[in-house]
């Protein structure tokens, strides 16, 4: 009796998921296997299997790849540096206030930043240097969105950081580890939770990036995202555009199962 009653407030739960998880997504598989005419067929499984979507396919990884990579070079040692200052909460929401503003506003910033008569160029010529072509670049695509994924990086590290026990670290310390031995066989393994959790949410939404590859990387870099946006709003063929889709989820899906966090069952 109490385990029905206890059902009823996940019907609004299941009816969302119903509704704007599993409907779209049918959706996307029903049009992956529609031609140009609405027939079914499977030629633009076929096709992704193709040189060309598997080249885009791996270069969004890697790029992908990159993102997180600097991103959690970057989020690690500010997360543990803020966890060592007096208003650790307060200088988190500096950081966190950036995330705030518009993705679009922020990426039209960087254009004014790096492009030919932006400060960076203006300072490049005070030495008296011809001003670089730092726009349409992979080092300003990569850097453009290492900034915007940095505090999706930082929050679930710090949380990590700030509830692990110091008695550990200073048992540690005490029984003769250095610095960096307590940091790799301590602290890093305590918080890897939080790692993985940076992890998914950069590396899965740099799979799909494609705002920032038109405007910031000139379309110099092609990932998944900007061949479904091509798909569908220039070549108008929603099939192949499914199809791509389709293989994101997944490796989106793979992706979280690689990452997943395993209950321990205790405290750290």
């Amino acid at each position: 009796m109490n385990k029905k009653t206890a059902k009823g407030p996940l019907i609004p739960y299941l009816f969302w998921i119903l509704l704007f998880v599993i409907a779209p997504i049918a959706l996307i598989v029903y049009y992956s296997v529609l031609d140009l005419n609405g027939d079914f067929t499977l030629a633009n499984y076929v096709k992704f299997f193709t040189p060309v979507y598997l080249k885009m396919t791996l270069s969004s990884f890697w790029y992908a790849f990159l993102i997180t990579v600097f991103t959690l070079l970057f989020a690690y040692p500010t997360a543990y540096l803020l966890t060592k200052t007096k208003n650790k909460q307060l200088w988190l929401m500096l950081i966190i206030i950036p995330s705030w503003i518009n993705l679009l506003l922020k990426t039209y910033a960087f254009i004014g930043i790096f492009g030919l008569s932006g400060p960076i160029n203006a300072m490049i010529k005070v030495f008296g240097f011809d001003p670089k072509q730092i726009l349409f670049t992979d080092f300003s695509f990569v850097f453009v969105s290492v900034y915007i994924f940095i505090p999706f990086m930082i929050i679930p590290i710090f949380n990590s950081l700030d509830k692990m026990n110091p008695s550990l670290v200073f048992a540690a310390r005490d029984l003769g580890a250095s610095s960096w031995t307590t940091f790799r066989r301590v602290i890093f393994p305590l918080t890897i939770d939080g790692v993985k959790s940076g992890i998914q949410v950069t590396f899965i939404p740099a799979l799909s990036l494609f705002m920032i590859t038109r405007l910031i990387a000139g379309n110099q870099v092609i990932t998944l995202g900007t061949a479904i946006e091509q798909q569908f709003l220039v070549s108008q063929n929603w099939g192949m555009g499914s199809t791509i889709a389709v293989f994101l989820i997944l490796f989106m899906i793979l992706t979280m199962l690689v990452t997943k966090q395993k209950s321990k069952g205790g405290r750290a």
